[in-house]
């Protein structure tokens, strides 16, 4: 029976996420995505807190010999 109101609600929802237009803040979503005109290079500020991937990889190939 609850049906029809569970219905009436994801139409609600959906209706209001259709028309719903968020704010963006393009130059900031730039800076962030990396477009570089001043040809700088691309430095990952996390690096230093994560060991690389690769080198466990090959660590544990060769003591498995």
């Amino acid at each position: 029976m609850g049906r029809g109101r569970q219905k009436a609600k994801h139409t609600k929802i959906a209706r209001e996420l259709k028309s719903y237009s968020p704010s963006v803040n393009y130059a900031a979503l730039e800076r962030e995505l990396g477009h570089h005109e001043g040809g700088e290079d691309y430095v990952d500020k996390w690096a230093d807190q994560y060991d690389d991937e690769d080198e466990d990889e090959e660590q544990g190939q060769y003591s498995a010999v």
